[in-house]
């Protein structure tokens, strides 16, 4: 029979561990990781507009596989853009480090999207073969997170690549993005690893919880559904 347990520090465990999986999923596909000089229209000097004034200059974005761009074919809105891949294929990549960066954050993404999902079904089912769930969890979310790191360590290696150095102009190099600046999505990935690895110890406090006196005499009594604070 299924006992259904309910406690603050599960829930909460169980709802972090959805945010970070989507968070850190909404980062990777995000074009935001860079934020390119401004540029014009053209990418060059436009004259100047009806009155003298500038034309309003933009700053493209580029991510892991992804970029966004001045719609060129716009003359009215300005601030329409084109977002979408720039690499058709895992091998248009820009660099090696970004697609080293890629596996890392795809596999450590994956591992936390599992979590997620099975973290949905721990107030029903605490134990598989004598192992808590919880415990297991907290371990793939431990392993997820240094997956993560190395992700975020290797990414700005690639900061020497030719894309980048076509956003963020000739003094990008390595680890110096130039005249780029870091965008949300990569302080998202920072943040969702940080929270990673909270989940993981957090994981624990919610085992604890769930197998405490209180919930197994509650069991013994033969109630189903369990809350506790």
């Amino acid at each position: 029979m299924c006992h259904v347990i309910v406690t603050c520090r599960s829930m909460l465990w169980t709802l972090l561990s959805i945010v970070v999986a989507f968070a850190e999923l909404i980062a990777f596909m995000s074009a935001d990781w860079l934020i390119g000089k401004a540029r014009s229209r053209g990418g060059g000097v436009e004259p100047a507009g009806p009155g003298g004034s500038s034309p309003e200059p933009y700053h493209p974005t580029l991510g892991i596989y992804a970029r966004c761009i001045r719609n060129p074919g716009v003359q009215h809105f300005q601030r329409d853009t084109l977002c979408g891949p720039y690499a058709e294929s895992f091998g248009e990549i820009a660099s090696g480090f970004w697609q080293a960066t890629a596996i890392f954050l795809a596999v450590g993404i994956f591992i936390l999207c599992m979590v997620a999902l099975v973290s949905v079904f721990t107030m029903c089912v605490q134990s598989i073969m004598k192992k808590s769930i919880f415990n297991v969890c907290g371990l793939l979310q431990g392993i997820a997170g240094l997956f993560l790191i190395l992700g975020l360590i290797l990414y700005p290696a690639g900061w020497g690549c030719q894309k980048a150095i076509d956003y963020c102009g000739h003094y990008a190099s390595a680890y110096k993005p130039g005249d780029c600046s870091l965008g949300w999505a990569f302080y998202t990935a920072i943040g969702g690893t940080v929270l990673t690895f909270i989940c993981a110890v957090f994981s624990a406090q919610a085992e604890i919880a769930t197998s405490s006196d209180k919930v197994q005499e509650e069991i013994e009594e033969g109630k189903n559904l369990i809350c506790l604070l």
